[in-house]
């Protein structure tokens, strides 16, 4: 038993390691001449607590570079290392600046926790200063008739050389920034900051636009896709005009029926002669019909009735016929 309580009392101060966490990202990327910011978040236990930043893989071998409780620094923006905490957001940041390619390597988060049976609580992240470049999105995306801006990094030793803009697969329709470190047409603006970004601007998507390209500077490029999308199509709704240029633009009169009547005339002589013969040849069948049902006679002469009624009903319509004729003429 009481070697249980003397392994409890051995790690009662290695448990707020296990418990009160630092943590960042293992890895940061960054252009040579540029600034990186690396956020160190910590547990609500250590908002009281010395926050620091070191170079070096372990905590034994590492050089202390900026400590929170350091108070004859005065931080600016061309200090070479900059941390600030916020116990806020639970976070202190470390910028550093003007980054060359020989400060590669391992970088430590800290927190002290401090006393002899106390370990610091740490974070490790590698940190790659490479030389070339890089683009901030490698695939953009726009609307057809929109614009769309690529950004394109370079590190410091390229601030000097000349800025090209390609489709990939023809190098012909390269553009290039000259010596003003700027290009500008009708529909491509590239501006060259002359710091470590350009940028490339297409003022008015086309669908044609959509390729791959490069961003380059001096021997070094990085590619970037660009898609344009189509503009959605809408349906214009129906309005009281739609409906108005259906109507006829003018109204029909007496005049304008008169204008047409030498064609129409064969055309309802024609249709008239025609009802009238089907309407004699149903009088004709019906009447046969009658005689070989053999009905009785008062039937018999309704349906004689029924014949008179249609022969006086045909007469009328052959003399208007007739009337109609001379008109339409």
């Amino acid at each position: 038993m009481w070697r249980l309580s003397t392994i409890t009392l051995l790690l009662l101060p290695w448990i707020p390691v296990f418990l009160c966490k630092v943590t960042t990202e293992e890895e940061f990327t960054v252009l040579e001449g540029g600034s990186l910011t690396i956020p160190c978040h910590y547990e609500p236990q250590y908002v009281s607590y010395v926050k620091y930043w070191c170079q070096g893989r372990t905590k034994e071998f590492c050089t202390i570079l900026a400590r929170t409780d350091d108070h004859h620094l005065i931080t600016t923006a061309d200090q070479k290392v900059n941390i600030f905490d916020d116990p806020v957001q639970l976070v202190f940041t470390v910028t550093m600046n003007d980054m060359k390619e020989g400060e590669s390597g391992w970088y430590m988060c800290g927190v002290e926790i401090g006393g002899m049976w106390n370990a610091d609580d740490t974070s490790f992240t590698n940190i790659k200063v490479i030389h070339g470049m890089l683009v901030v999105n490698s695939r953009m995306s726009g609307e057809e008739g929109s614009s769309v801006t690529i950004e394109c990094l370079y590190s410091e030793r390229y601030r000097k050389s000349e800025k090209k803009w390609c489709r990939s697969g023809d190098w012909r329709s390269c553009l290039s920034t000259g010596s003003e470190g700027s290009y500008n047409d009708s529909s491509v603006a590239i501006r060259d900051d002359r710091t470590g970004a350009f940028t490339v601007t297409f003022k008015k998507l086309q669908i044609q636009d959509t390729a791959w390209y490069w961003c380059s500077a001096g021997q070094q490029k990085i590619s970037v896709h660009l898609l344009v999308t189509p503009q959605p199509t809408t349906i214009a709704p129906f309005t009281s005009q739609f409906f108005q240029n259906l109507l006829p633009t003018k109204p029909i009169t007496l005049e304008s029926w008169s204008s047409h009547s030498p064609m129409l005339a064969p055309v309802v002589v024609g249709s008239s002669f025609i009802v009238l013969m089907i309407m004699t040849i149903l009088a004709v069948k019906f009447t046969k019909l009658n005689s070989m049902l053999r009905l009785p006679f008062d039937e018999w002469t309704r349906g004689a009735r029924q014949a008179e009624i249609v022969g006086e009903i045909i007469t009328v319509l052959l003399r208007r016929a007739n009337l109609q004729m001379p008109m339409l003429a």
